[in-house]
């Protein structure tokens, strides 16, 4: 645990090598998925839990990705990461996007996995589906290639595992409900990042489709897209190969 902006934040640090930081989905942080030892073997990684998320705090001021992403520039003070490379998932994207803009300087290089944080589409349609309004199930196909390994199974999980859970779902609420995921003046600000940058995407996402990603990397100076076979909107676990091999390619070219 680590005082950042008087905000308890877990954070994971793991491998050698130039630093990674590495902004998580709405899930939260795992390092015992596959991944992460796969991208530790190249990289320092370096993993924070959001405000609200794992074991991290959450004050009261706290209620924007605008807000993560300035606590995020005060870690990245804090860890003396004066010129790194972000890979953000989904929300975590997000919160990459939004620090892209703020300090393009300070970014070498940017991977954005199924983001969302901008509206692209009609007004009057999501462009993401509304998953606060869905079962669980109807979730997990839209998450997963296979949505068997998007069952949980609740009865084995501790106390506390069950209150992160809650948790990470109540902290997605309050930050991405309304507008619902995206800050409208986002798509105004990301010609800032003129950094290289991956928009990576799972072949099976139900939630970041194709033409959603192609219009919000349209945004960006310099971005490219990439997609990952046999993969939903976590091509992190569900093909860690070939997301490690995907990233690292990208990153050391």
């Amino acid at each position: 645990m680590v005082k950042i902006a008087g905000i308890e934040i877990e954070l994971y640090e793991g491998g050698a090598g130039a630093p990674l930081l590495f902004l998580h989905s709405a899930q939260g942080f795992d390092a015992s998925h596959e991944f992460v030892g796969l991208l530790a073997k190249d990289r320092r990684v370096i993993a924070p839990s959001h405000p609200g998320f794992g074991k991290s705090g959450l004050p009261d001021w706290v209620d924007s990705i605008d807000d993560l992403a300035h606590v995020y520039l005060e870690l990245m003070g804090h860890l003396r990461l004066d010129r790194v490379d972000i890979v953000g998932c989904s929300v975590g994207g997000w919160i990459a996007a939004d620090l892209a803009t703020k300090i393009p300087e300070r970014l070498r290089k940017l991977v954005l996995v199924a983001p969302v944080g901008v509206k692209t589409g009609p007004s009057d349609k999501l462009d993401i589906p509304d998953i606060f309004a869905l079962p669980q199930e109807a979730v997990a196909k839209l998450l997963f290639h296979d949505p068997a390994k998007g069952r949980v199974d609740f009865a084995s999980m501790s106390d506390e595992q069950l209150q992160i859970i809650v948790r990470n779902r109540e902290s997605l609420a309050l930050l991405a409900w309304e507008p619902y995921m995206h800050n409208p003046k986002l798509v105004h600000r990301l010609h800032r990042a003129t950094m290289p940058t991956l928009f990576l995407r799972g072949a099976s996402d139900g939630i970041v489709s194709a033409p959603y990603l192609e219009r919000y990397a349209a945004l960006l100076p310099n971005a490219t897209i990439s997609t990952i076979a046999a993969a939903g909107h976590a091509p992190q676990i569900e093909q860690p190969a070939e997301f490690t091999k995907t990233v690292l390619a990208f990153l050391d070219a």
